[in-house]
């Protein structure tokens, strides 16, 4: 399910958002001065949002304020929001880590992002320089991974947001906390983007198009003519299927208890489609009859330990190679892994 906020007008000359002013063109805001803006803050489990106003202080020493445009909601903020893992509870904060933006300020150090920059944050930030990053088995970057406990930056263990009455602290999420106008993350956690670039589909790279395409390339490494099964054709099931189709998959087989998924499967690749309410017997066996055995890739994209059963339970037990991956995860625990998801 994706909510918008921020500029929803087409863009401007050379993409730009049409209220952008950059240095130089009437902006008054610089990298000095503390923003006020609205926020969604939550301040228990479960309770509502409170869309009220927040100040935003200015990026400190390899930090980025950036003002976002387009966010999304996704599983893992809807699990942080009703507070399902007690340990990962921290109110007031503001959630939100699926976004796009423009830079409206850098902070000192920061050399390859710059005020006016289409950029998209990213909860799985990369120093680049530690051994972590470096290794081609993992991108838990050692700094900046995504860490469901933290709600702090990295570099003084503050918080950038506060409320505007009284100025208390309000934690930070995901390394990201998109639900705002503006946000403050560490450089590490922003990718810059091509300006031509559509900022209300690119909103989708910081989340569930990485993820879902990044379990089948980075992660269970699809190979060319493979069988792939895919469980949950939402958003990050239909990146996994772009991923599976991109890679040569020879077979597809999306499994999804709504039938309106089939039309969106095929126009990504989907071949072969299975709704779990039109069987008689449990989808693993059906897609084992279908295969000759089972896939050889299997991803759960729903979040639900029943479904990982039957995504596991899909995969052949004898070819070599075989692959089950979980890539929708509702709570935070699984959001440490380099799909996003539990391999």
């Amino acid at each position: 399910m994706e909510e918008e906020k921020g500029e929803k007008g087409k863009a401007g000359k050379n993409n730009r958002p049409p209220s952008i002013k950059l240095p130089g063109k009437g902006d008054t805001h610089s990298a000095a001065n503390t923003i006020t803006c609205k926020a969604a803050v939550v301040y228990g489990p479960g309770q509502p949002l409170v869309i009220q106003d927040v100040l935003v202080d200015p990026p400190k020493k390899m930090e980025v304020r950036i003002r976002i445009l387009y966010t999304s909601i996704c599983h893992t903020d809807l699990g942080a929001w009703l507070g399902t893992n007690e340990a990962q509870r921290a109110y007031p904060r503001i959630l939100g880590h699926e976004a796009s933006g423009v830079v409206e300020s850098v902070g000192e150090g920061v050399t390859e992002l710059k005020a006016g920059d289409h950029a998209v944050p990213i909860f799985n930030g990369e120093c680049g320089s530690c051994d972590y990053c470096k290794s081609d088995k993992t991108n838990l970057c050692e700094k900046y991974r995504v860490n469901p406990l933290k709600s702090v930056m990295v570099n003084d263990g503050k918080c950038r947001f506060r409320s505007k009455e009284g100025g208390k602290p309000i934690f930070h999420f995901l390394n990201t906390s998109t639900f705002s106008e503006y946000t403050v993350l560490d450089s590490a956690c922003v990718v810059k983007i091509d300006p031509t670039a559509p900022l209300r589909q690119m909103a989708l790279l910081s989340c569930c198009i990485a993820t879902g395409v990044g379990a089948v390339c980075n992660t269970a490494k699809v190979q060319p003519g493979s069988t792939v099964a895919v469980f949950g054709l939402g958003a990050v099931g239909l990146a996994v299927v772009e991923g599976a189709r991109s890679r040569g998959a020879s077979k597809i087989i999306g499994v999804d208890v709504n039938p309106d998924k089939l039309t969106k499967g095929q126009t990504m690749g989907v071949t072969h489609f299975v709704n779990p309410k039109e069987l008689e017997k449990p989808v693993h066996e059906v897609i084992r009859e279908m295969t000759g055995g089972g896939v050889e890739y299997s991803f759960e994209c729903a979040g639900n330990l029943d479904v990982v059963r039957e995504a596991f339970l899909s995969t052949h037990d004898v070819r070599l190679g075989f692959d089950s991956c979980s890539g929708g995860a509702r709570d935070a625990r699984n959001a440490a892994s380099p799909s996003h998801g539990a391999v």
